[in-house]
């Protein structure tokens, strides 16, 4: 099966997902490459439309076990005809839970075709310096693999004569998915270093912070991606004493032992 170019698509509020993405985009080496980065709320007013001609690369973060409510909502106006899909979830070396099942069924909704999925780990949105929790990932080795699994599906594009002959990957998950429990919680912490430079607001994929005074947040709307924390240049916000804190101390403490890539092809 030959495709002519490569789309790439990915909701990455701390750049994990992205990186991952980016990695296996360099190990199936193809052109031309359109990247869809949804992480960003003007990108997801966009419909995406692919056809058989095209090889779909979609990586979404796990959250509680769920591909993230925002970004499915947006795969579900995905106009595909017959597209060659590459599914990837990156997670906090938990567990994934159903995420990968879940955007399975999602992309076979909507008229793409699966020949491959991956569940990478990625350094957790609530790691700290006190929480640690996968520091660093997707590390060295990770992007090798990411690389190695890329070339992987190129050669088995090649493989392929027909969409006919293409055969049902099974992924681990479960049905119904695993409860997503949305939480509304006050739990950044803003110190005096904040120079009201507005970049919190600027990452922020939801729209949650005042760009005139970041210290307004609508916790409504805050989906705990944690990109305002991880990405604030003077290290202004941290994660409060509470609730999120508490669930980083536990995990920082479960999730000790690496965890690898898992690919299916």
């Amino acid at each position: 099966m030959k495709v002519q170019s490569l789309k790439l698509v990915y909701f990455s509020p701390t750049g994990t997902t992205k990186t991952v993405i980016e990695g296996i985009a360099r190990g199936i080496n193809l052109s031309p490459v359109e990247t869809i980065d949804i992480t960003k709320p003007e990108v997801r007013k966009q419909q995406l439309n692919t056809s058989e001609n095209e090889l779909l690369v979609i990586g979404m973060p796990v959250y509680g076990g769920r591909v993230p409510a925002i970004a499915i909502d947006w795969l579900n106006t995905i106009k595909a005809d017959s597209t060659p899909t590459v599914c990837i979830v990156v997670y906090g070396n938990r567990e994934y839970d159903d995420a990968l099942l879940e955007l399975k069924d999602t992309m076979l909704k909507h008229g793409c075709v699966p020949i491959a999925y991956a569940a990478f780990i990625g350094e957790h949105s609530f790691s700290s310096s006190e929480t640690p929790i996968a520091v660093a990932r997707p590390d060295v080795s990770d992007v090798n693999q990411a690389e190695l699994f890329g070339k992987r599906i190129n050669e088995k594009l090649l493989s392929i004569a027909s969409f006919d002959h293409i055969s049902d990957i099974i992924v681990p998950g479960n049905y119904p998915y695993k409860e997503f429990k949305s939480l509304v919680l006050d739990f950044i912490s803003i110190s005096d270093k904040c120079l009201q430079c507005g970049f919190c607001a600027r990452v922020c994929p939801v729209g949650a912070i005042d760009l005139e005074n970041s210290a307004l947040i609508d916790k409504e709307k805050c989906i705990l991606c944690c990109a305002c924390i991880k990405g604030c240049p003077e290290n202004a916000r941290t994660i409060k004493t509470g609730m999120v804190k508490d669930i980083a101390m536990r995990l920082s403490e479960m999730c000790k032992g690496r965890k690898e890539p898992v690919l299916f092809y």
